[in-house]
């Protein structure tokens, strides 16, 4: 993929009239008009944009993305960048946190190393590394600009090859330590945000190490930036990482191939601003999980226009946070797509008056 090639996808809108169609066949139902309140209103979303008003969603995966970051150098992050390749082995091994939650659950995982800073990759983990790890932004930006595209491309093919083995939604996940340090730093060049304001403890830094990390980040934005301002491709090369790079990516995917993403948390919603920023129209095939407790997820949230639907104080990462969204829409579908008419029962149909 050429920088051209991205600026030209074209991504064409979710069919409204079939957004339309599922909302009344909601409201057919009977019980009160949206009594299952945004859960209705995602379930309408998805038949849009798998185009049909019976998706079938019984077919879900997840991509992790698991890479390195040459800013941890910094000393950013209470852990050492080793830790990511132990993790990412946990997770080949489906004994990390998100692997033990879907135990017995039919979820197909795909991790993924797109950057882990080592010569092999673990056991049970796809191998698409474009580098080893990114260069510290403080003195040099993170990756070049093929290396960037490259990580992107790799995010579209993971989706096309899910959904080419029937998967029919996908959620997103990542690994790879100091990822909230890039997150923070896209964030404040992105929106306009001040540092402190975009910039949390990640995985539990005191409050000399938040200091420090927010003051990394400040100093990179300065040396890259001067100006204050960036072309989004151009922050996601500068100070951005693999794992962002990979799961911008998958958002994009989402939005060629009609499958609906479910973001998780920070690092996942900075990439899925980042893919609307690039490629607009990304964000009416994305899902929001999840309103977690980490500096900047409201805000992104409202730049995304994207209402999230659990609000749990989650910050573990790895799309723990979107894969707790997947029984919960099973259940939702299961009313949806078996639910009881009030045509087949005596009680009068309730009307739906905000439409008048």
């Amino acid at each position: 993929m050429t920088r051209d090639e991205l600026n030209n996808l074209n991504i064409e809108a979710p069919d409204p009239a079939i957004r339309t169609k599922a909302k009344r066949k909601w409201d057919a139902l009977a019980k009160p008009i949206d009594g299952l309140g945004r859960f209705e209103d995602t379930v309408c979303k998805i038949a849009a944009i798998c185009g049909t008003t019976e998706p079938d969603l019984a077919e879900k995966g997840l991509i992790i993305m698991c890479a390195d970051n040459g800013i941890v150098e910094e000393g950013v992050s209470q852990t050492g960048k080793e830790v990511t390749y132990e993790v990412a082995a946990l997770m080949g091994a489906k004994k990390s946190s998100v692997g033990i939650m879907l135990k017995d659950y039919p979820a197909h995982i795909l991790t993924v190393d797109i950057g882990i800073d080592s010569d092999d990759t673990p056991t049970g983990v796809i191998c698409k590394k474009v580098a080893k790890g990114t260069k510290n932004f403080l003195h040099d930006p993170a990756m070049t600009e093929e290396e960037t595209l490259r990580a992107i491309e790799t995010g579209i093919g993971c989706v096309k090859e899910l959904k080419d083995k029937g998967i029919s939604i996908i959620a997103t996940g990542e690994m790879g330590i100091g990822n909230t340090t890039t997150s923070s730093a896209l964030m404040s060049i992105l929106t306009g945000l001040e540092v402190p304001e975009c910039t949390g403890r990640g995985a539990g830094l005191s409050d000399e190490g938040l200091r420090r990390k927010i003051e990394v980040i400040e100093k990179a934005l300065a040396f890259h930036f001067p100006d204050g301002h960036a072309d989004t491709f151009d922050a996601l090369c500068k100070v951005g990482g693999l794992d962002i790079a990979g799961l911008t990516g998958v958002f994009i995917g989402g939005a060629l191939h009609k499958v609906p993403i479910v973001i998780d948390g920070f690092i996942s919603m900075i990439s899925a601003l980042i893919a609307d920023r690039m490629v607009p129209g990304c964000k009416a095939y994305m899902i929001s999980s999840h309103m977690g407790k980490e500096n900047g997820m409201r805000v992104l949230s409202e730049e995304l226009g994207l209402d999230p639907v659990i609000y749990g104080n989650l910050a573990l990462g790895e799309g723990t946070g979107a894969v707790m969204f997947f029984p919960l829409i099973d259940m939702v579908m299961n009313l949806y797509g078996s639910g009881t008419n009030f045509a087949d029962t005596p009680i009068e149909v309730y009307e739906r008056f905000d439409n008048k």
